[in-house]
């Protein structure tokens, strides 16, 4: 029986130092059925080179996590821009002729639009292209055991209404360490807009190595079943990044599919190297911004309303407390502020017209 294909699909932008390590973990593993598809969102940084140059064999790459392998390159690049990839341009002939670990598919977009965007852009195109039968979203910024794939795919393929499975996720490195897990699963917790968030900073000892039916899945490594992007439809653009996944494993699991946390499966994650970090502006805008579009979204009425409640009565006071006199940093409660301004707006707009439609 031939292994069910997945179409990976790394997105890059400005972050090639962390691509091109992320794709030589990535050519290691067992899994012997898969695509790596790499979506550069608009970088500036000459990360289409870069990448280009390490798929020739010119850019060694060193890690804690893996010696580096000379023997699969050069990695044969088919480069594409958006518009092609859009209208399904591709010699996928002369693709198949290449091994899975001497091919890479290079996407060039011409903006950045964000996680979520950038993302759908490699899914259209997988999907419309290749015909995998699942589609795995890595983030550029991880490193992956090698046989992740082959956990996620054994455990995917156990249950046809299994629709997205994610792996245990360790931090790359906290302080020093690299068994300190970063994510085990989550379940949501609707009336606060937050979630309840498994193994969290623990040391592994194996207290999260059971399988586990789940709300969410992070976003850093999720594997999806085709057929859930065909009837639930591709990350909701409007979260631009940051709970786009929440969005869509809500979505899924409303259409009767289950969301799984597969231990066996391990992944490396370099935490808001994006971003710029945990805490910063840019993120805690968009991350309350976008609580506020999931509720409008997706809650029914006296739950939104407990959340807005929760929200003014007591999240306002707490990162108050947290971002002025814990982190003292004035410019993070702004961006808090404003990020509940912009959700609010966004969310109104949204109820009123497109979500009640």
């Amino acid at each position: 029986m031939n292994a069910p294909r997945v179409s990976i699909i790394i997105l890059n932008w400005n972050g090639w130092r962390d691509t091109i390590e992320c794709l030589e973990s990535v050519y290691r593993i067992t899994y012997p059925n898969y695509d790596v598809i790499v979506v550069d969102n608009g970088s500036k940084d000459n990360s289409i080179e870069k990448i280009k140059e390490y798929a020739e064999g010119r850019i060694e790459v060193n890690s804690k996590f893996f010696e580096y392998n000379p023997n699969n390159k050069p990695i044969k690049v088919f480069e594409i821009n958006e518009d092609d990839a859009g209208k399904g341009r591709f010699n996928r002939l002369l693709y198949e002729k290449f091994d899975v670990d001497r091919r890479m598919i290079l996407i060039k977009n011409k903006n950045n639009y964000g996680f979520a965007g950038g993302n759908n852009v490699g899914i259209k195109f997988a999907l419309s292209v290749l015909n995998p039968d699942y589609v795995l979203l890595l983030n550029n910024d991880t490193v992956v055991d090698r046989y992740f794939l082959t956990e996620l795919v054994k455990v995917a393929e156990s249950d046809e209404n299994t629709g997205i499975v994610g792996p245990k996720i360790y931090y790359y490195d906290y302080n020093g360490r690299s068994d300190v897990i970063n994510f085990t699963g989550a379940d949501l917790v609707l009336w606060r807009g937050a979630e309840k968030r498994y193994g969290f900073r623990d040391i592994d000892k194996g207290q999260w190595d059971r399988i586990m039916s789940i709300d969410k899945i992070e976003g850093s490594c999720m594997l999806v079943r085709e057929e859930v992007f065909k009837e639930v439809g591709l990350f909701d653009e409007k979260f631009f990044c940051y709970w786009e996944e929440t969005d869509l494993c809500f979505r899924a699991k409303n259409k009767g599919y289950k969301i799984v946390y597969v231990p066996q499966a391990r992944i490396w994650h370099k935490v808001s190297a994006t971003s710029g970090g945990e805490i910063n502006p840019f993120k805690i805008r968009l991350l309350i911004r976008n609580s506020l579009l999931f509720a409008f979204k997706n809650l029914d009425f006296h739950l939104r309303e407990m959340f807005l409640l929760y929200l003014f009565l007591v999240a306002l006071w707490k990162y108050l407390a947290i971002y002025l006199f814990y982190y003292k940093s004035p410019k993070v409660y702004i961006a808090f502020l404003n990020g509940i301004l912009a959700g609010l707006k966004i969310g109104k707009i949204d109820v009123n017209n497109e979500y009640q439609n």
